[in-house]
């Protein structure tokens, strides 16, 4: 059990700490479990404490000695101090400054991976201003902290000017920085709200934030209240406003691997920022952000902020289909080859325009996603070379396999078959391996969390039972190597043509798939299986489809 108290004596008074039975209490050496600290003094139960770390043991002393000199003055440790300090409580903090910490942590992760620097001070921290303001959480003349009753406002915050409404002139009156906006509403709350009012005490006992009892209430009409998949949100819609090499599928394996905080984010909160009571449904997650849930939360935020319609994607941007079809082409494994014939999809589909992939939240367009119409592109050509209608593909693979074996000094056509089963090995020891970290990951934080005051000591007790057990198991299987964390990559798998384990097909022909015609090829496939659908063929038209036809 950790005891929440300061020793104030020092100098020669410390000794006395340590006198208890007529006895110096240095017999005991062994390392505190807490902090591995050899520094033992008793408790007024006769209780051993680690004076470093304050962690109270089960262990007791013995009284050897029965002479006992009452005129001595013998200062311990007491069961709890009878009034609490200032720094117990804590700050008192809205749920909306734990979001920004949490903002700010996940951005500084996203420039350790190579970022540009601007994502954090000139894009992410602008859009969480507009969104405190539109919010009315902050840079606002009517603030709404509390949704249960209203705030009164003091009186130096609404003294003669309001508050700007345009997002230009709203960052020119706020701090430069992500950091320094998180600095300046931590010591603006901590100094405006006065410690005496009985409102703030009674919040504070049932939640560590002011406002985390009325966060959880239904919202009002047309508000947006932040949860931990809105702060993803906010870093994708970043990312996206700055064009980053970053799709919202590296992100959450960014956040999956552990390389983004997420999980447990909550534990990097400052002791001042108490974490109590409803705080924990709001900023604990038990599970990892799905891809459509952070995607459908970026575009209602975006709505949400009126934003302006965001950067074209030019066809040198990675986010154009054409740069991400040679990427997941490279991650598939799949011929270089295909490349020209996506492209020629892209161009003939007008999946590349610029107003087509250009988001506009004003405008009231859906977002693309990039990374899925990239895939789609691939498998679309796929279709279009080797049917895959489960027959024509093996078919094609058994003719290939044949010329292979003949022809084994020329450049190798590609073999579906063969693909297939190295992609198949492949994936299948990617998926057994996420599952086993999955199984492994520590889903519980290391933090102990509790929801209300009565099971607080309940709680430390369990968790000071686990973490002795923890480490007695530990001894009895030995030290394990603490596995090293690898740095993130954008590419999952490592088709290495001098690895003689997989074999790489990125550089094979697609000759047997192909057939001259007139100055140009064209595939030996003349359809385009797709079930009930099929390609309209009325007046050259091959964009619209006719519906129930048999093939």
């Amino acid at each position: 059990m950790r005891r929440s108290c300061v020793l104030r004596d020092s100098g020669p008074q410390k000794e006395n700490f340590e006198i208890f039975g007529g006895q110096f209490q240095s017999d005991y050496k062994e390392p505190c479990p807490q902090c591995a600290a050899v520094n033992w003094g008793i408790t007024d139960e006769g209780r051993f404490y680690c004076k470093a770390c304050h962690n109270v043991i089960e262990k007791t002393q013995d009284v050897i000695s029965d002479e006992f000199a009452h005129n001595t003055k013998i200062q311990s440790i007491s069961r709890g101090l009878k009034r609490k300090r200032g720094l117990d409580k804590g700050w008192q903090w809205y749920v909306c400054e734990g979001f920004q910490f949490i903002l700010l942590k996940q951005a500084e992760a996203l420039l350790t991976l190579g970022i540009c620097s601007r994502l954090k001070d000139e894009v992410l921290c602008n859009f969480w201003r507009r969104y405190l303001q539109k919010s009315k959480q902050a840079y606002s003349k009517t603030l709404a902290h509390t949704r249960s009753r209203e705030c009164a406002i003091s009186e130096n915050s609404s003294n003669g000017s309001e508050w700007p409404t345009d997002l230009e002139d709203l960052i020119l009156d706020a701090p430069s920085s992500f950091s320094e906006t998180e600095e300046f509403n931590f010591a603006a709350h901590s100094r405006s709200i006065s410690s005496d009012t009985d409102a703030s005490d009674t919040t504070s006992v049932r939640s560590g934030s002011l406002d985390g009892m009325s966060y959880l209430r239904p919202g009002q009409k047309g508000e947006l209240l932040m949860s931990m998949p809105m702060t993803l949100a906010f870093c994708y819609m970043a990312l996206l406003w700055m064009r980053e090499p970053v799709t919202l599928v590296d992100l959450l394996r960014f956040v999956a691997g552990g390389h983004v905080p997420y999980l447990h984010v909550f534990d990097q909160f400052p002791e001042e920022m108490k974490l109590f009571g409803p705080d924990i449904r709001i900023f604990q997650v038990q599970s990892l952000p799905s891809y459509n849930g952070v995607f459908e939360k970026t575009h209602a935020l975006a709505a949400f902020l009126d934003l302006t319609c965001f950067p074209p994607i030019t066809e040198k941007c990675f986010l154009h289909p054409n740069i991400l079809c040679i990427k997941y082409l490279m991650e598939a494994n799949l011929p270089d080859e295909l490349h020209n014939w996506t492209a020629r999809v892209v161009k003939k589909t007008e999946l590349g325009d610029v107003a087509f992939l250009r988001f506009d939240p004003i405008a009231k367009k859906r977002m693309v996603r990039y990374e899925v119409q990239a895939a789609a592109l691939i498998v679309v050509v796929l279709k279009l070379l080797f049917l895959l209608d489960d027959r024509y593909e093996w078919l094609l693979s058994s003719f290939v396999g044949k010329r292979n074996k003949k022809n084994k000094e020329d450049t190798p056509w590609f073999d579906f078959r063969k693909w297939y089963k190295v992609m198949k090995s492949a994936l299948d020891e990617a998926q057994k391996k996420v599952e086993e970290e999955r199984a492994r990951y520590p889903w519980k934080s290391e933090m102990p969390l509790f929801y209300s005051k009565e099971n607080k000591w309940v709680v430390c007790k369990r968790k000071q039972m686990l973490v002795s057990l923890q480490q007695q198991f530990g001894k009895l299987v030995g030290s394990l190597q603490a596995v090293k964390k690898q740095n993130p990559s954008s590419f999952q798998f490592n088709w290495d043509e001098e690895n003689t384990d997989m074999n790489c097909f990125l550089g094979h022909s697609l000759e047997g798939v192909m057939q001259e015609k007139g100055k140009s090829f064209t595939t030996v496939n003349p359809r385009y299986w797709l079930g009930t659908v099929k390609l309209c063929k009325k007046n050259g038209c091959c964009r619209h489809w006719r519906q129930n036809m048999k093939i």
